[in-house]
């Protein structure tokens, strides 16, 4: 294979998006910073075919991205193969709009393949390629310039060993007949909406107890005001305000900006200075969340009691068997909260009701909790045993 010297001009790049282009799939990884700032600031990225590979230096002066980023949002016919690559496709996102597609997730697979829950990247390159990863310069500051050869042989390698693993995780797949289920899951990781940053949605992620319509109504206009302030100011959330002390706002707002000094979490400046007034100002907009809006009472969040409590550890149990006689990660065929939700008595919206998960598992789930499916001990092996009739 070819390695390039670190990319830093357009002409450069263009030609290497033209040839890649031609192949039917790339390898993709993404060196990053983030933790100053709310938006990931891209530093380097790493791309490879079977014949060649190189790291591209998007922070070089007067560099064009545009051929790649269309490369890995517009072409079609070209698979992206990541590994774990979540972070990855939101900040392709956060540049397009858009994220890779078609996309193959190398953790994903090895999931489908019985390989572990949430394989490392080092660890899949021992399981298939019996190489041990330098992970000398892991703790890189990759913002900061110049990178020396090291460091890029280091980034590029991400995408060398996962070019030669993909084809052999490939065959594996065909060998077990679960391409189908990892086609679903993929589209479910490229979903553009899972990367989308709405700041009137913002107050999902913060955990509060209260379901007043105006205690939720404050903090949806609290979390889209820090929400906008983070992203104004380029700096994480918890920078600006700490999730618990925006739940706390909205379940006790102040009469007045100077009662700020003595809220948990803010310094006594609020009480007087310019951020501090656009908290108010958010406060003192805010109306009572709508009916329409109100999050609905989801089932798996109820308390299960002790009975309830009781299936779910036999649902978690039935999981163990399924995923050890199927040889998967049991997490790829269903989470806790579907499990509790199902002991609880949903039926609707669970994914183990639904497509593979639910031939796989969900069929042998339902089975269980309505009385058709039991445990026996054969030679020393836990084993599923089906009942004729459910008891009375």
């Amino acid at each position: 294979m070819h390695i390039h010297g670190l990319i830093e001009d357009s002409a450069s790049l263009a030609n290497l998006c033209t040839r890649l282009a031609q192949q039917p799939f790339i390898t993709v990884d993404t060196e990053f910073m983030r933790e100053n700032t709310f938006w990931p600031e891209l530093c380097l990225i790493q791309i490879a075919d079977t014949n060649e590979a190189a790291a591209i230096d998007p922070m070089a002066p007067g560099i064009d991205m545009t051929p790649l980023l269309d490369l890995l949002v517009n072409n079609e016919d070209v698979l992206k193969v990541f590994h774990a690559g979540g972070q990855d496709l939101e900040i392709v996102y956060n540049l397009t709009g858009k994220t890779p597609h078609p996309l193959f997730d190398t953790q994903v697979a090895a999931m489908a393949l019985g390989q572990g829950e949430q394989i490392g990247y080092s660890n899949l390159v021992e399981t298939y390629l019996g190489i041990t990863v330098d992970k000398g310069a892991r703790f890189t500051d990759w913002s900061r310039r110049p990178l020396d050869k090291r460091q890029i042989d280091y980034a590029i390698c991400d995408v060398t060993y996962l070019s030669e693993i993909f084809p052999k995780m490939l065959e594996k797949l065909r060998k077990t007949g679960r391409g189908d289920w990892l086609d679903e899951e993929m589209e479910r990781i490229a979903d553009p909406e899972n990367y989308r940053n709405d700041p009137d949605e913002a107050w999902q992620r913060i955990r509060i107890s209260s379901r007043k319509a105006d205690v939720l109504g404050r903090l949806k206009a609290l979390a889209r005001w820090r929400e906008l302030e983070a992203q104004g100011k380029n700096l994480p959330r918890g920078r600006i305000v700490k999730d618990e002390t925006i739940a706390d706002l909205a379940a006790n707002p102040p009469r007045k900006q100077a009662d700020l000094t003595r809220v948990r979490g803010l310094s006594a400046a609020w009480g007087g200075n310019d951020i501090g007034g656009r908290l108010m100002s958010a406060i003192e907009g805010a109306t009572a969340m709508s009916a329409t809006e109100m999050p609905a009472r989801d089932d798996r969040k109820l308390p299960l009691g002790k009975e309830g409590a009781l299936v779910a550890d036999l649902l978690k149990l039935l999981l163990k068997i399924r995923a050890r006689d199927i040889n998967v990660a049991s997490r790829l065929l269903a989470r806790s909260d579907d499990l509790e939700a199902l002991a609880a008595g949903q039926r609707e919206g669970l994914s183990i009701l639904e497509g593979w998960r639910f031939e796989q598992f969900g069929r042998d789930a339902l089975a269980l909790v309505e009385g058709q499916l039991g445990f026996t001990v054969r030679n020393g092996k836990l084993k599923m045993t089906r009942t004729e009739e459910p008891p009375q």
